[in-house]
């Protein structure tokens, strides 16, 4: 990956313009290059505008389930009753451009430098990452040393401490801007999620992403404000469901 060593990690936008922007200025001169965990669209009203905005930055971008979903997959088989109208609209929505540049998305994982991506999990794209049942297996494996991870909406992660202690990541409810840093020791594995840009679900409505220093060996965990009403505005306009438009304020 070229001399850079510190990577922007981007994940599930979900087509909220808003919230990509003020996670970009908020990172500004802190990376070299972006990485995207993908989940570009679905959910949010910027489908194109957001796809427009990442192509061009990100160096490397791998798909998520709804990414998929939105160019035809039967993954959207799985989705429930909001997420297949979301899904539906978006699809309606894409350019034939925009359209075309999802369906070519490459699976994870990719591996970079000194660390790998994936959407879900490394053992299926699809898969969530959402406790010790599925992620004791991955930090037992030697393949394991830091992996980068979506999909599950909620920052922070899992990891086993050089002495082999097992612990979840919970990054704190500060204020905007870095939250959390993490050092990353050669005897540890972690499991890294960056949290969601577009749609978080952790109780923190507020965009999230993170910082990946492969020379001083740290992930740094931000958040990020953005004009939340002004999304919601977008959402309604479109006529995207009020269960949707709401969720986005409780950070659920």
């Amino acid at each position: 990956m070229g001399t850079s060593l510190r990577y922007l990690l981007l994940s599930d936008i979900h087509s909220n313009l808003e919230a990509l922007e003020s996670c970009l200025e908020l990172a500004q001169g802190q990376y070299e290059q972006v990485i995207c965990l993908g989940d570009l669209v679905g959910y949010g009203p910027d489908p194109n505008a957001v796809i427009e905005k990442i192509q061009p930055l990100a160096s490397v971008i791998i798909r998520g389930n709804h990414d998929k979903a939105c160019t035809g997959d039967p993954v959207a088989e799985e989705f429930n009753h909001l997420a297949r109208l979301a899904t539906d609209w978006t699809r309606d929505q894409l350019t034939p451009d925009h359209f075309g540049f999802l369906k070519s998305l490459p699976a994870g994982p990719v591996h970079l430098d000194g660390f790998q991506v994936v959407h879900g999990s490394p053992l299926d794209e699809d898969d969530y990452i959402l406790g010790p049942g599925q992620a004791l297996p991955l930090l037992r494996s030697p393949e394991t040393q830091v992996i980068c991870f979506g999909h599950t909406h909620h920052q922070g992660g899992f990891m086993f401490s050089p002495q082999g202690r097992y612990q979840s990541l919970h990054p704190p409810m500060k204020k905007d801007g870095l939250v959390l840093t993490l050092p990353l020791e050669d005897q540890g594995r972690y499991l890294i999620n960056p949290g969601s840009v577009g749609q978080p679900r952790d109780g923190d409505s507020r965009a999230a992403f993170a910082v990946i220093d492969t020379t001083q060996r740290t992930v740094q965990y931000f958040r990020a404000s953005y004009d939340l009403q002004r999304t919601q505005g977008k959402m309604r306009k479109a006529g995207l469901p009020d269960l949707l438009i709401e969720r986005l304020q409780h950070g659920r």
